[in-house]
């Protein structure tokens, strides 16, 4: 176990130093705080699941620090002696910090990013590119526009493509900024957007088992998740923070509550949440090493 994480962190420690970015699949377990609101916190628990049935030995949920409808500099403000995230930080002992914040990006993942890299030039931030609330950029927590969770289905592929195309250009025009800032990449995407895109895609397609509607996905006007989504994003993260496909892992917990979710279904959220990561150039992977 010692030998495989050693190989590993001289593989990350090439790349840094060679300026090109290691796609090799991980074997051993990562060290994962995560930090956001409702539309990301449960992925932790989430990813627990994904690194058992995949194999992996040795991954550890450090921490969760939650804070509803929250920027990241909410949870940078946490009091000191309360914020879990910064002393594990300060330890050194964070391999992967996952980020989420509303549909802007603010200071506190710069702060985030800075802290990590200080004690650990390995660290990895990823940052959560979340499926829109109320299909809406920039969204406004404070001035609802959705009055049911139905108004999710008025959307068509061109709708949710145009009004995402903003959002992921200020979210990734922000990353890229502070990976040159920081002088590597540090800050990878996660895109559960794009895979959330595709899934509705193949709901109105028809090619989605055990979901018929757009408004499957969610569980109120907002948004949030339902457990297929939940699913969809931690495979998006799984890929990330290891390196490889999640296509053929058994599914989590969250799906076995629907008899038709853990089987097709959850084949065509593994594929799509490969397909979102490997066709993103911010997340780290690329298909053809990462298969290899």
């Amino acid at each position: 176990m010692r030998q495989r994480e050693d190989l590993d962190r001289k593989n990350i420690s090439r790349t840094i130093m060679t300026g090109h970015e290691s796609t090799r699949p991980l074997v051993h377990g990562q060290r994962v705080f995560t930090c956001g609101h409702s539309f990301h916190y449960w992925v932790s628990g989430i990813l627990v699941e994904l690194a058992q049935g995949a194999g992996i030995s040795g991954h550890q949920a450090l921490g969760v620090s939650c804070i509803g409808a929250s920027r990241a500099i909410q949870h940078w403000d946490v009091p000191e002696e309360q914020n879990e995230a910064k002393k594990a930080l300060r330890a050194g002992i964070v391999d992967v910090l996952t980020l989420a914040c509303m549909t802007e990006p603010d200071e506190g993942i710069a702060k985030f990013a800075k802290l990590g890299v200080k004690h650990n030039h390995l660290i990895r931030v990823t940052l959560q590119e979340l499926w829109l609330p109320e299909d809406r950029f920039p969204f406004d927590p404070l001035n609802r526009a959705h009055k049911s969770i139905d108004e999710f289905n008025c959307a068509t592929m061109a709708d949710l493509k145009q009004i995402h195309e903003a959002y992921f250009k200020v979210m990734e025009d922000y990353a890229s900024a502070l990976n040159a800032e920081i002088g590597k990449q540090s800050v990878f995407i996660v895109p559960d957007a794009q895979a959330t895109i595709a899934l509705r895609e193949s709901i109105i397609a028809g090619t989605a088992p055990g979901l018929k509607k757009q408004s499957d996905l969610f569980t109120d006007a907002w948004g949030h998740p339902s457990p297929p989504l939940q699913a969809l994003s931690a495979y998006c993260h799984f890929s990330i923070i290891y390196r490889r496909s999640p296509v053929g892992l058994p599914p989590p917990s969250i799906l076995t509550g629907n008899p038709s979710w853990p089987g097709a279904l959850n084949n065509v959220l593994q594929q799509l949440a490969w397909d979102a990561v490997t066709q993103h150039p911010m997340s780290g992977i690329n298909a053809n090493i990462a298969s290899k």
